[in-house]
């Protein structure tokens, strides 16, 4: 029987584990992803993530950064490293958060913590960021995505920015129009194969 189950959900007791290990390289710096079934980009970072990764660009404010929906980690864990930074990564999905402890010890990511959290249900209310990044989960609807955006700007400091990954034909235009309401601003700041990245300062 086939499991109905989503990678944006929190439980997958009934799914079998099917580990596989990868090696990402980037800016001269190595990392080792842990992954299983049932997690969002099983076999290698998703281009998606990948485009994020080389667009976002560190402010220089003090607060740590947040990437909400983190699955394994592989975009949290690799910022960290890069700009020796503290992160903080949320993760809905059980089997994606524990792969994400794991990811953290193997990379040697001192400064990365993991939250199994809904959104930012598990983060302490007066934690505030310099910047958060999201490769939003789609499939799990609008709501949730514009609930991610809505979170995110409560939760940054002054003149912190949000850093979202989307496709073109999953909704960038219209996140974009959304995200413009909310925060008074949203810049493209790159498009490639049909993935914009969009960023937007809480000012």
């Amino acid at each position: 029987m086939k499991n109905n189950y989503h990678y944006y959900q929190e439980t997958q007791e009934d799914l079998h584990s099917n580990p596989a290990i990868f090696d990402f390289h980037f800016k001269s710096e190595a990392f080792r992803f842990h992954t299983d079934d049932g997690v969002f980009s099983k076999h290698y970072i998703d281009y998606g993530s990948f485009v994020l990764l080389k667009n976002f660009v560190p402010n220089s404010l003090p607060e740590p950064i947040l990437d909400m929906g983190a699955g394994y980690g592989p975009i949290g864990i690799v910022l960290s490293r890069l700009y020796d930074k503290e992160v903080y990564m949320c993760e809905i999905n059980q089997r994606a958060h524990a792969l994400l402890e794991k990811n953290i010890v193997e990379n040697r990511s001192r400064k990365a913590y993991a939250f199994h959290s809904n959104l930012y249900e598990s983060l302490d209310s007066t934690l505030q960021f310099s910047s958060i990044v999201t490769n939003p989960p789609i499939r799990a609807g609008k709501q949730i995505v514009y609930s991610i955006y809505d979170g995110a700007y409560q939760r940054l400091v002054q003149g912190g920015e949000l850093w979202v990954v989307i496709q073109k034909k999953q909704g960038a235009p219209s996140s974009k129009d959304y995200l413009t309401k909310l925060f008074g601003n949203c810049t493209i700041e790159a498009k490639d194969k049909g993935y914009y990245i969009l960023k937007c300062i809480r000012n």
